[in-house]
């Protein structure tokens, strides 16, 4: 609790051992290794969260009949359908589902975060206290007290105006916990806790001045600043790497432990639900059709549409039948690799100053290959693809795109080769044109380089949109009027426009649900087989990697660290960081994931590390 003094902390901890295992949680759960700031519950750390033993067994959030329609010009839309189910202290319940299945509506029921226009009907209770008769002074009193919320993306949760410090002690003064000094002392303890080092100086610092992993343990943070009794956690992990996922992932699980709080998890990565979840609950189209146990739903699901979702997911060992590269003679191209690297060094110029960011990467990419780029963020990945794509200059060492160099082509052959480069993007809301029907969308590099005619774009347009399995019918329609997994679609058709002879793949499925990731998968193994582009596949999923490439590049902190045949590398790794890379994937099943989990707490404590 706030304001005890350090010494106070032992009845805090309700009976915690001293090697810091909470009470109710078990030796699995614990962590592992040695040392670190947060490799248990400190004296420091356990003054600051409060257990929440005390509910009589009742659940913190309970959901009963919850039915939310919206009224829009277009007539009413019914998003939840009757909705019940419960989250009790210390459980994490998984609610999973497609993209517009109503989680996320479901969740904000429970913080009053609904739009004015939303008409919600049933009962959302928080601690046994109905939330939708609350007034707004009293839902303002209970958000981040009594609930609080993670959110998917921590850049847009945190104020870019405001210090951490700031921002984390805004809550714990608006709730009356502490004020001044004492405030930020507090806050210095939840930044060690959730494992930022110098927490004190960096209280100073501005969100941008983190990285990705440690901007979201500063909303973890400001999540349990009021040792709340229910927390939401709304897709966590989506953007995170592997091995900043699976330390979010245990974070979580020991905060849970130590303050008995339960979390409503809402996700679409199935491996975080078998690492987290105590139940599961599957919605389609506003419905609960499936709910039970973790291991009953995972591994003996009912429910047909539970059954696909499962079937989607990418497992590390699984391959699509991906075309193998043919041989090609220098004869036949004039070139062995349609990208070939030696030596190559990247650089970013800041403010005058060159900033080395990749350095001495050597690979090969034959016609027809697909080469998977591997490592966290700030690894060079990204980095890489930008210097094929000609958009950041070559420092030293050599690029060739068929045995062009890059580095010595002057502006105009840059321009022309480009025509032979296809990229896709992350992002396809952001790729793509609002302004552009679908049609201009996909034929506007033909308009750029100045290919064909109007009617021959169009033909063009039809061809690709059933390439990529879509109706014609949406060569008039706009971008905003499509799915994610469309418009995803409609990135690749573009890339493919002028039959590009290398494809830059810059994570385009990370932001898709796992059934409409699988079937865009599919549609981009069966797309190479039949145009036989050579491609760089930049992901930090290594079950996709696994699954569509022939070659892998690992890289960190800008240098190579492993490559190889992709069965040699994700099978029978020997760098030290891709077997941690490898350990941190979670895999789709309880039983599995939890041996993974203890393996790679194992594994870490080999390194002389520890996990949370």
């Amino acid at each position: 609790m706030f304001g005890k003094k350090k010494n106070d902390a032992a009845a805090a901890a309700q009976g915690a051992s001293a090697q810091g295992t909470p009470t109710g949680s078990t030796a699995a759960d614990a962590p592992q290794g040695g040392g670190g700031p947060v490799a248990g519950p400190t004296t420091t750390a356990m003054g600051i969260v409060k257990r929440h033993d005390n509910l009589g067994g009742q659940p913190v959030l309970s959901f009963t009949d919850v039915d939310v329609k919206f009224d829009t010009e277009f007539g009413q839309v019914h998003a939840v359908k009757g909705v019940t189910f419960d989250v009790k202290p210390g459980e994490v319940v998984a609610l999973v589902g497609e993209s517009g299945s109503g989680k996320s509506v479901t969740s904000s029921t429970a913080m009053g975060l609904l739009p004015g226009n939303a008409d919600i009907t049933g009962s959302v209770k928080l601690a046994g206290e109905e939330v939708l008769s609350m007034s707004p002074a009293k839902l303002r009193s209970v958000r981040g007290k009594d609930i609080a919320m993670v959110f998917q993306e921590p850049m847009t949760a945190l104020n870019p105006v405001l210090t951490v410090g700031d921002q984390l002690t805004e809550s714990i003064q608006l709730h009356g916990l502490a004020y001044g000094t004492e405030a930020d002392k507090m806050a210095v303890e939840l930044l060690t806790m959730v494992g930022i080092p110098d927490a004190h100086n960096r209280l100073k610092q501005y969100p941008h001045q983190f990285s990705g992993g440690q901007r979201q343990r500063i909303v973890i943070a400001m999540a349990i600043s009021c040792s709340p009794k229910a927390i939401i956690a709304d897709e966590p992990t989506t953007a995170l790497d592997v091995t900043v996922q699976a330390e979010i992932l245990e974070l979580l699980r020991s905060l849970k432990n130590k303050m008995n709080t339960g979390i409503l998890l809402i996700t679409h990565n199935m491996g975080v639900v078998a690492d987290m979840a105590d139940r599961v609950c599957v919605m389609l189209h506003g419905e609960l059709v499936e709910s039970g146990p973790v291991h009953q739903v995972m591994q003996h699901p009912q429910h047909p549409y539970t059954q696909r979702l499962l079937s989607a997911v990418p497992r590390l060992g699984t391959s699509f039948e991906v075309a193998e590269p043919e041989t090609v003679t220098a004869t036949q191209t004039k070139a062995k690799y349609a990208i070939e690297a030696e030596g190559l060094c990247l650089e970013y110029d800041h403010r005058g100053k060159k900033n080395r960011v990749v350095h001495d990467v050597s690979f090969s990419v034959a016609p027809g290959e697909i080469m998977g780029l591997v490592g966290e963020s700030g690894s060079g990945k990204s980095t890489i693809a930008r210097s094929v794509l000609g958009l950041l200059p070559v420092a030293s060492g050599s690029l060739k795109i068929y045995g062009q160099e890059l580095a010595s082509m002057p502006v105009k052959e840059q321009r022309a080769l480009r025509k032979r480069i296809g990229v896709v993007f992350q992002d396809p809301a952001a790729s793509l044109d609002p302004r552009f029907p679908i049609g201009d969308v996909i034929t506007e590099p033909m308009v750029v380089h100045g290919v064909g005619d109007r009617k021959a774009r169009l033909e063009r347009a039809y061809e690709l949109l059933d390439a990529v399995k879509l109706p014609r019918s949406v060569v008039n329609r706009y971008p905003h009027e499509l799915s994610g997994g469309q418009r995803q679609r409609i990135s690749i058709a573009r890339a493919l426009t002028l039959d590009p002879d290398v494809l830059i793949a810059d994570e385009p499925t990370s932001a898709l649900d796992v059934s409409v990731q699988a079937a865009v998968l599919d549609m981009f193994a069966d797309l190479q087989s039949r145009y036989e582009f050579a491609c760089l596949f930049v992901s930090h999923d290594l079950a996709v990697v696994d699954m569509l490439a022939h070659k892998v590049l690992v890289l960190k902190d800008g240098r190579e660290v492993e490559k190889g045949l992709t069965d040699d590398v994700l099978h029978n790794p020997q760098a030290e960081y891709t077997q941690r890379l490898l350990a941190a994937a979670p895999v789709p099943d309880p039983d599995e994931q939890a041996e993974r989990r203890q393996a790679r707490r194992e594994l870490l404590a080999s390194f002389g590390e520890h996990a949370y």
